[in-house]
């Protein structure tokens, strides 16, 4: 709603005549609004959006029509355009003051369009679906999806927009190596843990992962690196010699973030982990 003023004036010889000032009330004929329900999204998840749309004129408005632009950026430093946020087949609803309607025509085409609305006078219109975080998502921390909704009224288009955040996280994952896997009695062995981080936040010390083992054969004299600096007993590790259990002291591991690159003349992302590796080396 807006309020608008106007005065006009008459002008004869030297004489300035003004009038009356008018007072007039513009109201817009529909209004939007789109809300995200899930404020975060990774890769491969859902994202429920609603919009609503209100009529504040005296007619119905009818074959309205609302273009969804599901996301769409441009790649930085190229004039490449991607389009993060798939249509979930089948999610679309359809309410016209609360009361659920026939699903309307749409197409789901790169953006999404959704065609035949109505929007009664004085009442609203609500649309609800779901969308996809597809292979095109960013996916590196800090990273948004501004998704657009756009209806052409009369007079000049509306829009409305919602973003959401990419969830933060760490993903771990651990594997073990013997070397040698043959040796003989007495002899020198290493195992080494490498640590993966497939999530978007680096894993730090106050995340207190701790990597346990149990060493059968029992190990002696052992030496502990972790990324190649040497862990102190007590700071690092505690390690019992008298049944073979090892422990990090909770702190002592830290994992930084996996990183993002768009590969190359497509839209998929390529995920590198980020690694640590803790080696524990002894004599049998």
């Amino acid at each position: 709603m807006a309020i608008f003023y106007n005065q006009a004036t008459l002008t004869y010889g030297n004489v300035i005549k003004n009038s009356n000032i008018t007072e007039g009330e513009i109201i817009s004929g529909i209004s939007i609004d789109k809300t995200a329900i899930t404020s975060e999204y990774e890769s491969g998840s859902q994202i429920a959006y609603v919009i609503t749309l209100t009529n504040n004129g005296a007619t119905d408005a009818t074959g309205v029509t609302l273009t969804d632009d599901l996301g769409a950026f441009i790649i930085p430093d190229t004039d490449d355009t991607v389009i993060p946020l798939s249509y979930v087949e089948g999610s679309l609803l359809y309410y016209i003051n609360g009361t659920l309607q026939p699903t309307p025509e749409l197409d789901a085409n790169g953006t999404l369009v959704i065609e035949g609305i109505t929007v009664p006078a004085g009442g609203n219109a609500t649309v609800i679906y779901a969308v996809t975080a597809n292979e095109c998502a960013p996916l590196s921390a800090g990273s948004t999806i501004t998704n657009t909704v756009t209806v052409g009224g009369a007079c000049d288009e509306i829009s409305a927009s919602a973003t959401v955040n990419v969830r933060e996280y760490f993903d771990l994952s651990i594997a073990k190596a013997v070397c040698p896997a043959v040796l003989l009695e007495c002899g020198e062995v290493t195992y080494t843990f490498i640590i993966q981080n497939n999530g978007n936040i680096a894993v730090v010390a106050t995340d207190d992962v701790i990597v346990r083992d149990t060493f059968d054969s029992i190990l002696h004299d052992i030496t502990v690196t972790l990324n190649g600096e040497e862990l102190e007993a007590g700071t690092g590790y505690t390690y019992n010699e008298e049944n073979g259990e090892f422990a990090t002291v909770a702190g002592a591991i830290t994992v930084p973030a996996a990183t993002f690159v768009r590969a190359d003349e497509a839209c998929s992302i390529i995920t590198t982990p980020g690694v640590a590796i803790l080696t524990v080396s002894g004599s049998l």
